[in-house]
């Protein structure tokens, strides 16, 4: 069974940078997957950040396009997404999350395996 946590958030000031992370466990054959990041504010529903594939390969939402980084350690199955220059429109609960690659393209309703998530406000 797929195992996510994450950590990283918190609140900064438009402009600022944070780091999340996701710690992956359960996977016993990743090939065909990613794991990415996905986030959902209030009133609203839950979106697509970034995610990366078994290849490294990454992929983003235009709107963090330039702004936002996603990578991995293998050594220690964790999957990161550094963003700078936050903004307020940023300010979400972020969610990491595991599937095949399709489904995360597909939208949150094909993911099956989700972290807890971890709010990150950013203040104008």
């Amino acid at each position: 069974q797929v195992h996510l946590v994450e950590s990283g958030g918190g609140s900064v000031q438009a402009g600022g940078s944070l780091l999340l992370a996701c710690a992956v466990s359960g996977y016993t054959d990743s090939s065909g997957h990613c794991v990415g990041w996905f986030r959902q504010a209030p009133g609203k529903e839950r979106e697509g950040v970034a995610h990366i594939d078994s290849g490294d390969s990454p992929s983003y939402a235009d709107s963090v396009k330039g702004r936002f980084a996603i990578s991995k350690d293998t050594a220690k199955n964790t999957v990161y997404l550094q963003m700078r220059d936050l903004k307020p429109e940023d300010t979400a609960m972020y969610y990491c999350a595991a599937d095949l690659c399709w489904r995360l393209v597909q939208g949150p309703d094909e993911v099956r395996n989700w972290g807890q998530g971890t709010q990150v406000t950013v203040s104008s």
